[in-house]
C-alpha cells in the first residue's frame, strides 16, 4: 500500500469519555431532536430553519454566532425551529484544498487529525452547553458519525455522497432526520433512491462490527440546485420543481414526506444574497399550493458574522473562508422576517 499509518486515533468512545455530555445537554438535545421530529412528521407546524456558517473554521467566532442564534431562537418559537449549522468537514470538488476543522483545526496550520477529532467534539459539545442547541453536521465521512452522535440533531448527506452506498447505510441506522442532497448533476431519482435505502433497514460492515440498522423513517430530500454539463449553475427550488418533487414523492411509499430547500450553492448559483429572495419565493410557492405547502418543511441558509468570503491568507473573524455567508444583521432581518410571512 503506498500510504503510511502514521498513529492510531482515539476511539469515539474514547472520545465521548474524555468530553462527556451533561445530563442538561441530554436532555436538551432530546427535547430538540423531538422538535425536529415533529416538523418533519407534520405534527408540528413549525419551520425548521438548518442556519449557519458553509464550514465552521474557528470555535470562538462559531460559539459567539450561535450564541446570537439563541435569543433570535426565542423570538420566532412560534413558528420556526432553529438548527444552527456546524459544518466541520468541508467537501471538495477536486479533492484539494482546505477539507474543514476535523482536518485542520486551525486553517491556518497544517492538517492535524489528532487535534481535528478532539476540536470538533469540542465545538458542539460548547454550543449544546452554552446555547442549548444541538447542531447540524455534514456526515462526510460516515465512519466518523459515533464522535458526534450525542449532540448532533440533524445530518445532512451532501450532493457528492448521496449516491454512496456506505452513506446511504449509515444514515439508515441514524435516530436522527438525515437529509439526503440531490447530487450536483440534479439527478432526483439519485437523491430518491437514497432516501429509499436510508429508509430500510440494512445489515452492513460499520467500523469492524457487523450492524444491522432499523432503517430511518426521518430521512428526506434537499433541494441544492446543479450544475449541467458545461459547468452552469441552474436552480431546483422554483415552484414547477416543487411540484415535480411532489409527484416523485407520490410514486413511492415514504414515511413523512419531506423537503428542506437549501437556498445558497446552485439554486442561487453561490450568490449569497439572493438567499433570502429565495426563501421568499419558497414560502410563496407553499401558500400557493397546498401540496407543496405540506411537502416544504424548511429552508437550508448559509449565514455567519460578516457579509460574503475571505480570500486564502486572510483571517478575518466571522467571515467564510469557504463560501461566501449572509452576514448577522441580514440574517437576523431575515428571520425575522421569514417568521412574520409564516404568521
Amino acid at each position: 500500500m503506498n500510504m503510511e499509518f502514521r498513529r492510531e486515533l482515539f476511539s469515539p468512545q474514547e472520545i465521548k469519555q474524555m468530553y462527556p455530555v451533561t445530563e442538561a445537554g441530554m436532555a436538551a438535545k432530546q427535547a430538540n431532536d423531538a422538535a425536529v421530529r415533529d416538523v418533519l412528521s407534520g405534527a408540528s407546524r413549525k419551520f425548521l430553519l438548518v442556519i449557519g456558517p458553509c464550514s465552521a473554521d474557528r470555535e470562538d467566532a462559531v460559539v459567539d454566532y450561535i450564541s446570537r442564534l439563541r435569543p433570535l431562537q426565542e423570538k420566532v418559537a412560534d413558528k420556526i425551529v432553529i438548527v444552527p449549522r456546524i459544518y466541520t468537514n468541508k467537501p471538495r470538488t477536486t479533492g484539494a484544498g482546505y477539507k474543514g476543522m476535523l482536518h485542520q483545526p486551525d486553517p491556518h496550520t497544517s492538517p492535524d487529525l489528532f487535534k481535528g477529532l478532539i476540536s470538533i467534539r469540542k465545538l458542539h459539545l460548547r454550543a449544546l452547553l452554552e446555547t442549548g442547541f444541538s447542531c447540524a453536521d455534514e456526515m462526510l465521512y460516515p465512519e466518523n458519525h459515533l464522535f458526534l452522535s450525542d449532540l448532533l440533531s440533524y445530518v445532512a448527506v451532501g450532493a457528492r455522497s448521496v449516491e454512496n452506498q456506505q452513506h446511504r447505510l449509515v444514515a439508515s441506522g441514524l435516530d436522527i432526520p438525515v437529509g439526503m442532497k440531490n447530487p450536483t448533476g440534479g439527478d432526483l431519482t439519485v437523491m430518491m433512491n437514497s432516501i429509499s435505502a436510508a429508509q430500510h433497514p440494512h445489515n452492513f460492515i460499520y467500523r469492524n462490527w457487523d450492524v444491522q440498522s432499523a432503517g430511518n423513517p426521518f430521512a428526506h430530500a434537499i433541494l441544492r440546485g446543479y450544475v449541467d454539463n458545461h459547468g452552469t449553475s441552474h436552480p431546483n427550488y422554483h415552484y414547477e420543481d416543487l411540484k415535480h418533487l411532489a409527484e416523485l414523492y407520490e410514486m413511492h411509499d415514504f414515511a413523512n414526506p419531506a423537503v428542506l430547500v437549501d437556498c445558497n450553492h446552485s439554486n442561487s448559483g453561490k450568490q449569497f444574497m439572493e438567499q433570502g429572495r429565495i426563501a421568499k419565493e419558497v414560502l410563496h410557492s407553499m401558500r400557493h399550493c397546498n401540496t407543496v405547502g405540506a411537502l416544504v418543511k424548511g429552508l437550508m441558509i448559509e449565514s455567519y458574522l460578516e457579509d460574503g468570503c475571505q480570500k486564502a491568507g486572510e483571517n478575518v473573524y466571522g467571515k467564510s473562508i469557504t463560501d461566501p455567508c449572509l452576514g448577522w444583521e441580514k440574517t437576523e432581518r431575515l428571520v425575522l422576517e421569514l417568521a412574520e410571512l409564516l404568521r
